[in-house]
């Protein structure tokens, strides 16, 4: 081998590595546990030790160029070895470290995923978890959030999606609730109840009629954009509401509503955006959420 031909030390290629699996010159400098602007003139001197342009700038983070993209795989390899070295000379296997945010709805941030990130816990103590319940579409492409659970598919190039499973929910009411209405069961009966809409009440309406219901804006008695308040809002008897099963069926203060109708079903993507799906730890936590997920789960307190 030519030793003269090689023009760049490992350091710098380490700096382009962490870089790219992280994301961004912060989360590298956090990861190398170095200055950022130290972790930039590494990459930048490797950039102009090799004379190609390595990172695009988008928004706060970074993305790799065609050449950068090239040279990855190379340098990952050269990092494996590194790491072999490593441990061959401690002995000890590298822990999975750092922090991960994941973005959720309220209900599944609440009842979902708390046994998961138990067991995440136990498994890789080192990774740092940051929860974002919101019933909002968090940006991931700005790096709002690592990791989204959606129930919706996202369309977005850049993005990485992995439909889990199908869940179901129907309609649930407090047994106080549905007893003073003279415990309705026919669709035509529940039709005049008092139902708690969400913001968005002209679609909510024309999912209930879908289900064969006939409510009105009238029906809409209590408004929330909260589906953590929708639902105390049901346990406290003060309307219809819909929870998955997994959540309604758990508790004893209510019943489903109409248990012959056909459950609403919505499907659970996973998502994350591409650049982190060069994340060792990004990979490990989606993985491990995707096949949690994908169990459906006895009722859940």
């Amino acid at each position: 081998m030519d030793w003269r031909s090689v023009k760049f030390d490992w350091n710098r290629a380490r700096a382009f590595l962490v870089t790219a699996e992280e994301g961004s010159l912060s989360a590298a400098a956090r990861a190398l546990g170095m200055a950022q602007p130290t972790l930039g003139r590494q990459v930048d001197a490797l950039e102009d030790e090799l004379g190609v342009i390595l990172f695009e700038r988008v928004g706060r983070g970074l993305t790799l160029t065609p050449s950068g993209l090239e040279l990855l795989d190379h340098v990952r390899e050269m990092g494996a070895a590194a790491g072999r070295v490593s441990l061959a000379a401690s002995g000890h296997a590298h822990a999975i470290e750092g922090s991960i945010c994941i973005t959720a709805s309220e209900i599944y941030s609440a009842h979902l995923l708390p046994p998961i990130i138990a067991k995440l816990r136990q498994q890789a103590p080192g990774i740092e978890i940051e929860i974002v319940a919101s019933n909002a579409a968090i940006d991931l492409r700005r790096r709002e959030a690592d990791i989204a659970i959606r129930n919706f598919r996202p369309t977005q190039p850049d993005l990485i999606a992995r439909k889990i499973r199908d869940d179901t929910g129907t309609l649930y009411a407090a047994h106080t609730y549905l007893e003073r209405m003279g415990n309705p069961s026919t669709p035509e009966a529940v039709s005049k109840a008092d139902f708690i809409a969400f913001d968005n009440t002209d679609s909510y309406i024309n999912a209930l009629n879908g289900l064969g219901l006939s409510v009105t804006a009238r029906n809409m008695t209590v408004l929330t954009s909260s589906h953590a308040v929708h639902w105390q809002l049901t346990r406290a008897g003060v309307g219809i509401g819909t929870v998955p099963h997994s959540v309604g069926d758990a508790e004893p203060l209510v019943r489903r509503v109409l248990p012959d109708m056909a459950p609403i079903t919505f499907p659970i993507w996973l998502t994350t955006h591409r650049e982190l799906n060069t994340s060792r730890r990004v990979r490990m936590v989606f993985d491990m959420l995707a096949e949690e997920l994908a169990v459906v789960p006895e009722a859940v307190g």
